[in-house]
């Protein structure tokens, strides 16, 4: 049996599959310890479905007609060529994948810095860039400071915002352990989550008001000095300003605007402060906001205030797909090189050019994933090659995308199923799945794991970094003349300090390679003069508010058997057989103002259009509706943006109406 990274969640699973029957079973090891969830246990399925694309496509009229490997290559390369020729390389913008290994990713910032561009890009920019941004103002890295591991000795866990029952149901055995020990756990939400059955503390907040409950839970822990004088004090700058900003913040403030009593508010800062060590983990239920940035400042605050850092605690923005950290650490961001380095850091730029063979690379910030639409519209940028990214759902306001994506000259999409984007493109080139080829992954810990290929490429596909090397070539870029895999992964080794001695064998033949050490900020932070900064914010208010015509909130959630836009998880007959259908949650008191019962037909309506859906009375608060965003919810979502380029898709004002029929 091989060793594979699940092709999931950000958590990092390992599966063992039998190379004969692709059984499939869970590896016994870091950092998954022989658990595993449905999907990783069925992550084989959607590798074998007859849908897979087999074969280079090209569009001719409205038919896509198949083509060589060759005539595919060569074609798109010149139109590419062609483009930069009459209107700059700034026409043309690259997304990368989540889902590709850290080779793929690095290959293909590679060709659009080389190239001459900045526009590269992927759906970290949906997910956690505000936590990216925010954690490097604050404490100098964007990423997450702990192992899974600690988590079974810290004494409080504060899971914000972030549902890991469902969405990382194997990271739950590590909080378990926590609560064995007799750690408190701490679970904020807009609704009730499965996580909440393991709860101490059960907070259901009114959506958009984090900062407010976050600065009230400070407000109590300065007022009664239950803070880390000394760490503040050795370690911390910016306490002064902290102090003064949550003052007004009172508990009782604080009820009126978050809804949670202010009783409860006391007692959870009193519980979370008096642990001595503790956790805070949160997922887009922060992020997702245009405050996204700001409610992340206020939990680092909240951990910083308590010197919960380094062997006292950690922060944990818990990733959402399997190489999402990956891709962000491989340079797949419009301004970051690799490591999350920036453009104008001149001494890693000439690391990085040095070893690709050129003079400099492009300074200037290339343009955020969701940028790239208006852009598009405008004529600025007319060709963008996908790869493994599924924009026309995945973004809000969908068809916003949509009718950018048909105005483009040049759509390519490299991808394994023909997926709603794919069916914009010009050309269509095929991929090989997870466990069809090798390459190195990154999870949420930052954890760099091996993932070796357990069987050949389906039909003509071939492995994403084979297809990248392919168009470097073609494109006549320097330095893409890799033969195997493990080149690319020798050369990304080469960029950063920590791997330089290490080698791809070690890689392979261990539990994996944390990027840069272990744990992060245990004697001093990233930053300039070593400390961390307490970055005092306020009370943000959402991009749009309920009234009159739209009374409700619209917030979008994750459901243990669906993943992303659903291209993988559709396509497995075992977990298509453990779904239910998809159903939009309202609180009880509104459903019978509304005369809907459970399994009622509904329609959601925002400024952006209307969907339908059957609907679930549950446990959300008063005005509050939450759908899945796994499928259509997309097409009227907000996509009012934050200062990291984040969409705002937990906050969105609706009306629901009860339909007779579907």
């Amino acid at each position: 049996m091989k060793a594979v990274v699940c092709p999931f969640c950000g958590f990092g699973c390992k599966l063992l599959v039998d190379e004969k029957t692709m059984r499939v079973r869970p590896y016994p090891g870091e950092p998954n310890r022989g658990k595993l969830c449905p999907k990783g246990l069925y992550s084989i399925e959607f590798v074998r479905s007859k849908r897979r694309l087999k074969s280079p496509l090209k569009k001719i009229g409205s038919a896509m007609v198949p083509i060589s490997w060759g005539v595919a290559i060569e074609e798109i390369a010149d139109r590419l060529l062609e483009i930069r020729e009459l209107y700059g390389p700034d026409a043309v913008a690259f997304l990368s994948s989540s889902k590709i290994s850290n080779e793929e990713s690095y290959l293909l910032q590679k060709i659009a810095r080389l190239f001459g561009t900045n526009n590269i890009d992927n759906c970290a920019r949906l997910c956690h860039e505000a936590s990216v941004h925010a954690l490097k103002l604050a404490v100098g890295t964007g990423a997450q400071t702990n192992p899974y591991d600690d988590l079974e000795r810290f004494n409080a866990i504060l899971i914000w915002g972030y549902n890991p029952a469902e969405t990382h149901p194997v990271v739950m055995d590590y909080v378990n352990r926590a609560r064995k020990r007799g750690a408190k756990v701490i679970v904020v939400d807009v609704r009730r989550t499965r996580t909440m059955a393991f709860a101490d503390y059960k907070l259901i907040i009114s959506p958009g008001t984090d900062i407010t409950l976050a600065n009230a839970i400070m407000n109590i822990i300065i007022r009664e000095e239950l803070y880390d004088e000394e760490f503040i004090k050795t370690r911390i700058a910016g306490f002064s300003e902290i102090r003064m900003a949550v003052r007004k913040y009172t508990p009782e403030y604080a009820e009126k605007v978050t809804g949670i009593p202010a009783k409860t508010i006391k007692e959870v800062a009193r519980a979370f402060a008096l642990a001595g060590s503790g956790a805070i983990m949160w997922g887009m239920g922060l992020t997702q906001h245009v405050s996204g940035v700001e409610n992340v400042l206020a939990v680092i605050n909240l951990a910083l205030l308590l010197g919960y850092i380094g062997e006292k605690g950690g922060l944990y923005p818990m990733r959402g797909q399997n190489n999402v950290q990956g891709a962000a650490y491989m340079g797949a961001l419009s301004e970051f090189l690799p490591g999350y380095v920036p453009l104008g850091n001149r001494r890693f730029r000439k690391r990085v050019a040095d070893i690709w063979g050129v003079e400099d690379i492009p300074t200037h910030r290339g343009l955020y994933l969701t940028e790239l639409w208006e852009a598009i519209e405008k004529g600025d940028v007319r060709a963008l090659y996908i790869v493994g990214e599924n924009p026309a759902v995945s973004e809000a306001n969908f068809a916003e995308v949509r009718r950018a994506l048909g105005k483009l000259d040049l759509l390519v999409v490299q991808d394994i199923f023909m997926t709603q984007t794919a069916r914009y493109a010009h050309y269509v080139l095929p991929a090989s799945a997870f466990c069809e080829k090798s390459g190195s992954y990154m999870n949420s810990e930052r954890r760099i794991q091996w993932s070796h290929k357990i069987c050949e490429p389906i039909g003509d596909s071939k492995p994403d970094w084979e297809i990248l090397t392919m168009l470097g070539r073609a494109l006549g870029l320097p330095g893409f003349d890799y033969s195997r895999v493990e080149d690319i992964t020798a050369e990304y080794f080469r960029l950063f300090p920590e791997l330089e001695e290490r080698s791809v064998e070690e890689l392979k033949n261990s539990e994996g390679i944390f990027l840069p050490r272990k744990r992060l900020h245990t004697w001093e932070f990233s930053t300039p003069d070593g400390r961390a900064r307490l970055i005092a914010v306020e009370q943000v208010q959402p991009w749009e508010r309920p009234d009159d015509e739209y009374p409700f909130i619209l917030t979008t959630i994750r459901l243990i058997s669906h993943y992303n836009t659903g291209e993988m998880t559709l396509r497995s007959p075992s977990l298509v057989r453990l779904m239910g259908e998809p159903r939009v949650l309202i609180n009880r008191d509104d459903a019978e103002s509304l005369g809907i019962k459970d399994g009622d037909w509904v329609e959601i309506e925002t400024r952006r259009g209307k969907i339908r859906m059957r609907a679930k009375v549950g446990d959300v608060q008063r005005g509050v509706v939450a759908v899945p965003f796994h499928f259509k919810v997309n097409k009227i979502t907000s996509p009012a943006l934050n200062k990291a380029g984040t969409p705002e898709f937990k906050f969105s004002a609706c009306r629901v109406r009860k339909l007779k029929r579907g």
